[in-house]
């Protein structure tokens, strides 16, 4: 039995996040945009929203992959655009993905920046941004930024990767 539910994340570029997050099992829809969160920091910045079945693959499964697959623990000039945060949708989620983050933590030498905060709003790219990846998987960015990405994720989370998605690539 599906048990659908969605968190929205953002890191670094959309994507990148996009295509590492179409990459697994269990994730039924990925939307590409810009978030933005609950509260007085409500500026917009790359991230997308994510369903998945919780039956398949769990919140704290898609935390510690976002934690590991962008800078989440740099503090860097273009962190206004490229905000690192997992924003939940409902109160129950806060915990799950601040348990989550403590657990990765131990996976890093630097302390994770990355905020929890409370979905806000989205607003969709355009199409043509819409599947970057993996329409383009040719192309230089492509090769460069977000391949040895999912070269990562087959490495490390190799039990979560739908290799369906990534079949002809």
């Amino acid at each position: 039995m599906k048990t659908l539910q969605k968190v929205a994340l953002g890191g670094g570029c959309h994507w990148c996040t996009e295509a590492v997050f179409k990459s697994l099992k269990g994730v039924s829809k990925v939307a590409q945009g810009f978030v933005a969160p609950l509260g007085e920091e409500n500026e917009f910045s790359e991230g997308l929203i994510i369903h998945y079945d919780a039956a398949c693959i769990s919140l704290e499964e898609l935390v510690t992959i976002h934690l590991h697959t962008h800078s989440s623990t740099k503090i860097h000039g273009m962190r206004h655009k490229y905000r690192s945060a997992v924003y939940v949708f409902s109160s129950t989620d806060i915990g799950t993905a601040k348990a989550a983050m403590k657990k990765a933590q131990r996976g890093f030498t630097e302390k994770v920046i990355t905020q929890v905060m409370g979905f806000g709003d989205f607003r969709a790219s355009p199409e043509q941004f819409q599947n970057y990846y993996y329409k383009n998987t040719q192309k230089p960015f492509c090769e460069t930024h977000i391949t040895p990405k999912i070269g990562m994720l087959l490495k490390r989370f190799s039990k979560n990767v739908n290799e369906e998605m990534l079949e002809g690539q």
